[in-house]
């Protein structure tokens, strides 16, 4: 088998329909809603390819399966299923005689609706998703969508060092270049689950990307095409003390060398050392989306010089972001780099691109991302194939030193008024208000990781969930509804699907592990019986089999009928069991690389849980807000990396 046909973990990257809110303006449903981001949901190959192929990466994306749409009793059956750990005997019987009425009249019919809308396209699903779970959202989706992770640079090549990152930046922004470049000619292996080929079109999302804030919806503006379909945007933006530049990462028909991305990060370093701080505009892209559509209107109607400014800075390649601080980092605690990342200044970070490669003042460094057009899994497979790169050169630049006289870097000087600089202002002000509320830690468990979870023929990633449904129970005395992301890559344009991983075998062995009257084979039991059912679950999900989208479907259906909300969607069921973006847990795997990630969570009650699974170890980035005297990221961390311990002695002491 070739190193591209080698498997793939096969939970992934997404993001919550919150946005479902919306749907719900005329009725009384009103779900307690933070935000739109489930995070990071990653899939990372095990065996990461790090190689190009013969195959183009994106030749089989017209014979991939289209989406489908799964059997209506099947789904109501699984939906049944997953509320009953959050409802008593008589809540349950209420939700079993809706779900039943459902089933059997409006249910019907819309689904039969959908079975028509999925035969006039390949994703039934894509453009709803799309719209509602991103584009339509008009909260500050910077705060509460976008995704972030720390560089593990300090774990080999770059310990944080002050006075290094403009080297770093130069190195790590050449290796990026040299994939987008690979992803230009198509050179990208293709990944694959088994022998099934997955859907690579989030990856053309990863460059020359960004979106566009409008009124009433968002729009994506994607700029990005390989060489066979044409010229595509080749010019970095450059953020610093308030500043934009821009310069072309080819020159004279041959890519930029580190020795000359330095000498251009150096010059527009040192112009914003000496010079007064720019405005800072970039900050209007943390505002809420129809303040931040506005502004960017009144910005163009200010000077038309504004509106081919921004659409510079749309259709970059990426942006590279020069950060003054010096966050503490450790391989074993990257909380402070992870949330500075996640929400640091917001005068040095483009919230609107698909990428932000940001570099601090000590040498580490870490990424910041819209999650609209992708999900992490995209990002994070570049990210590995790029430091890969780095460590085998040492993290250092072999080539040569010259330097081409080609043209500086151009400043992006935007006509600003009194209005808008009071705008830049205001908005710093409820951002930095908003994130320090953020409770976030980002730990490394190292007692043992995916090699020894393995021995013991578990599954890793149901492995860290059960341990998270165990550590919520212990800490808060009930079950936590969880959201847990599966990717759909197997069929078109396919993204992700929920795994609800908070089930009632799962409620049952937290139960066992909390009373002193059971033994620990009883448990062992209960914990056996646990994984199957998530192992399952994930297998079902991928497969398209999932519920959650279906469900949503269904109420999209309904709504573009002109039809009152179904009662299975205004059921208190539907709420307490996560639907409606209360999710109480949102969590993903980020995979099996070195890299991590986090986004914010979902409710105000709530935790964001995201974790990487290595060799010897397991990565866990908790995140919470301080307002909320009943959740604590620090305390639900630290309990997690206690039952990881626990599950390993049951298993030890179950079998003696």
């Amino acid at each position: 088998m070739s190193d591209s046909r080698k498997s793939i973990e096969e939970t992934s990257p997404g993001i919550l329909p919150i946005a479902l809110v919306s749907l719900f303006k005329k009725s009384e449903f009103k779900p307690d809603l933070a935000h739109g981001g489930g995070g990071p949901r990653i899939c990372i190959m095990e065996k990461q390819v790090l190689k190009s192929s013969e195959e183009r990466t994106f030749q089989y994306q017209d014979s991939l399966p289209s989406l489908p749409v799964p059997p209506l009793d099947e789904s109501l059956r699984k939906y049944l299923d997953a509320v009953k750990p959050f409802l008593n005997q008589e809540e349950y019987q209420r939700t079993e005689d809706i779900v039943k009425k459902f089933g059997n009249g409006i249910g019907k019919e819309l689904h039969q609706k959908l079975l028509e809308r999925a035969k006039t396209r390949r994703n039934w699903l894509e453009d709803w998703w799309l719209n509602v779970s991103y584009l339509d959202l008009r909260i500050s989706t910077q705060i509460h969508c976008n995704m972030a992770g720390p560089g593990p640079y300090i774990e080999h090549c770059w310990p944080p060092k002050e006075g290094t990152q403009i080297e770093r930046a130069s190195v790590n922004v050449w290796h990026t270049l040299k994939y987008w470049d690979l992803l230009r000619t198509e050179k990208v292996a293709i990944e694959r689950s088994g022998d099934a080929v997955l859907d690579m079109n989030q990856f053309r999302m990863l460059f020359c990307t960004c979106r566009i804030p409008g009124v009433t919806r968002d729009s994506i503006g994607s700029y990005f095409k390989t060489e066979t379909e044409g010229e595509c945007p080749s010019h970095l933006i450059v953020l610093c003390r308030g500043r934009v530049f821009a310069f072309d990462a080819i020159y004279e028909g041959s890519m930029v060398t580190p020795a000359e991305i330095s000498r251009q990060l150096t010059y527009i370093q040192k112009r914003c050392h000496s010079e007064p701080d720019g405005p800072g505009l970039a900050a209007l892209t943390s505002n809420e989306r129809t303040k931040w559509a506005e502004l960017r209107e009144y910005l163009i109607a200010l000077d038309p010089k504004n509106l081919t400014l921004l659409e510079k800075i749309q259709s970059s390649l990426f942006a590279v972001c020069l950060d003054d601080s010096s966050p503490h980092a450790t391989p074993e605690d990257y909380s402070e780099v992870t949330r500075l990342a996640l929400t640091g200044d917001p005068t040095v970070r483009w919230g609107d691109k698909s990428y932000n490669s940001i570099f601090f003042s000590n040498g580490t460094c870490g990424s910041f991302s819209d999650h609209s057009p992708f999900d992490a899994m995209a990002l994070i497979t570049m990210l590995a194939v790029a430091e890969k790169k780095i460590i085998e050169n040492e993290g250092k630049w072999k080539g040569s030193d010259k330097v081409r006289d080609m043209p500086w870097p151009e400043e992006l000087v935007f006509t600003v008024d009194q209005k808008i600089i009071n705008e830049i202002g205001r908005t710093k002000e409820v951002y930095y208000k908003k994130v320090s509320d953020l409770q976030l830690v980002n730990y490394a468990f190292t007692s043992f990781g995916k090699q020894l979870i393995r021995k013991k023929k578990l599954h890793p990633d149901t492995f860290v969930q059960l341990a998270l449904q165990l550590a919520y129970y212990k800490c808060h005395g009930r079950p936590g509804c969880c959201y847990e992301t599966a990717m759909t890559r197997r069929f078109y344009h396919g993204r992700t699907e929920t795994i609800r991983s908070c089930t009632m075998e799962a409620v049952e062995w937290c139960k066992s592990m909390l009373d002193p009257s059971d033994s620990n084979y009883q448990r062992l039991q209960l914990m056996h019986k646990a994984f199957a059912k998530h192992n399952k679950m994930r297998k079902e999900c991928e497969n398209g089999k999932g519920f959650d989208r279906h469900l949503l479907g269904l109420l999209l259906i309904a709504q573009e009928q002109g039809l009152p909300v179904p009662e299975l969607y205004m059921d208190n069921a539907f709420t307490a069991s996560g639907g409606g973006g209360n999710f109480v847990l949102s969590t993903s795997l980020t995979g099996y690389t070195r890299f991590s990630g986090s986004t914010l969570p979902m409710v105000p009650h709530g935790y964001g849980f995201f974790y990487a699974i290595r060799d010897d170890r397991i990565v866990a980035t908790c995140s919470s807000w301080k307002s909320c005297p009943e959740t604590d990221a620090e305390v639900l961390c630290r309990t997690v990396f206690q039952c990881f311990q626990d599950m390993l002695h049951l298993t030890v002491v179950a079998q003696l």
